[in-house]
């Protein structure tokens, strides 16, 4: 069995709306680049994506919607047919060949999860994954077909195994949640910018499932402007508690990087701490529940430059027994990229210690993303106090 495999191919390069549309996967372009300019990463540790078929997009998508959007690929899409179903908006342009482009991010996540319930690999990582808004018939916010539903009906289907998934972009998960919000095998857990300020709007704390599934979908809307220690702090709580709650049989998570106080379309303020620290955290609790099956995928992350490759790398270091490393960034790597950027680069993994200035109000959203923190927890808790209580505690 292999430690970890990377999921990478070029094709990944071709879900790309426009030149100017924020969504960028050169990023994994970089990321890659840097790790292989670390020697951190060997030629046979990488995997290329199969193409998902149709019936697995079925798993979690309507047929006339896989349909529309092979159409809309080829240009045969009516304008009021795109609206219907999501695409041709401003956030999610029809582009040629969509439909290919975006089975091949989902075939990417279905390798990585394939590899890791086979035992052929205890850890897979796909970057060009982590499309989370799709939903059953419809895109939105940058994603067509959502590769991590695809992935979870998958493994619920094909190995019966109870799936945690965590979300850390700064956007709430909404199509995953969506598609298991009755489901008691499946928890989802999304930390996120509470969306009072930001897309989708959605992930309140108190959207904890229904039927079945009630109790089984966690979310944590961050005030703006968290920072790395309060962000870590209901990072830590709750995926800890959670997973102590749920028990799952193997991990998906979902690393957006769009949280870090550079990106431009969200307003929190974490820094690459806050990047070296999920996947650890991720790392032991897959470790300590699941044997370390642990998929890890991509998502947002809009400051391709100086925050994406640093805060996807780590997490490929960490899953490789590599995430020590600090100080400077391979001299190699800067070269190649400082010319290409129309930022200047960070040279080294950490953030520079005064990126900007204090914020005013620190200990208050501290205060009050305690509070939603413990709010969120509720039914976890509640549980934990009836075992206690059987328990003779």
């Amino acid at each position: 069995m292999k430690n970890s495999i990377f999921i990478y191919s070029d094709k990944l390069l071709t879900y790309r709306f426009s030149e100017h549309h924020p969504f960028n996967q050169q990023r994994l372009l970089l990321t890659l680049d840097l790790l292989k300019k670390l020697n951190a990463i060997a030629p046979e540790d990488i995997i290329p994506p199969r193409i998902a078929t149709d019936e697995e997009l079925l798993l979690n998508h309507e047929r006339s919607y896989i349909e529309a959007i092979k159409k809309a690929g080829n240009g045969m899409l009516s304008a009021d047919e795109a609206e219907s179903f999501g695409v041709g908006t401003e956030d999610t342009p029809i582009f040629k060949n969509m439909h290919e482009a975006s089975a091949q991010l989902v075939g990417g996540t279905l390798t990585a999860v394939d590899y890791v319930m086979q035992g052929k690999a205890e850890h897979a990582l796909h970057l060009g994954g982590g499309l989370h808004h799709g939903f059953r018939g419809k895109a939105s916010g940058f994603c067509i077909y959502n590769d991590s539903a695809v992935a979870i009906q998958h493994i619920r289907q094909k190995y019966g195994a109870k799936v945690l998934y965590v979300d850390t972009d700064a956007h709430h998960g909404d199509g995953v949640q969506a598609s298991f919000y009755d489901d008691d095998s499946v928890c989802t857990l999304s930390i996120h910018e509470t969306g009072r300020y930001l897309f989708p709007g959605t992930g309140n704390i108190n959207e904890w499932g229904q039927g079945q599934g009630y109790g089984y979908s966690f979310n944590i809307p961050l005030d703006a402007f968290t920072e790395d220690d309060s962000f870590l702090e209901a990072y830590t709580t709750a995926f800890k508690e959670i997973a102590e709650y749920f028990r799952p049989d193997v991990i998906l998570t979902q690393n957006g990087a769009d949280a870090h106080y550079f990106d431009p379309l969200t307003h929190l303020s974490t820094t690459m701490n806050t990047y070296r620290m999920i996947p650890k955290l991720a790392h032991e609790i897959a470790h300590q529940y699941c044997g370390g099956k642990w998929i890890a995928v991509g998502g947002g992350g809009y400051d391709i430059w100086r925050v994406v490759p640093r805060a996807w790398a780590l997490i490929w270091l960490e899953m490789t027994g590599q995430s020590t490393i600090s100080g400077s960034l391979p001299k190699n790597w800067i070269e190649k990229w400082e010319e290409k950027s129309p930022v200047p680069l960070i040279d080294q993994w950490e953030d520079p210690a005064n990126m900007y200035e204090p914020i005013p109000r620190r200990q208050e959203i501290e205060e009050k993303n305690r509070q939603i923190t413990e709010r969120a927890l509720y039914f976890v808790r509640q549980q934990q106090k009836q075992i206690k209580k059987k328990n003779g505690h």
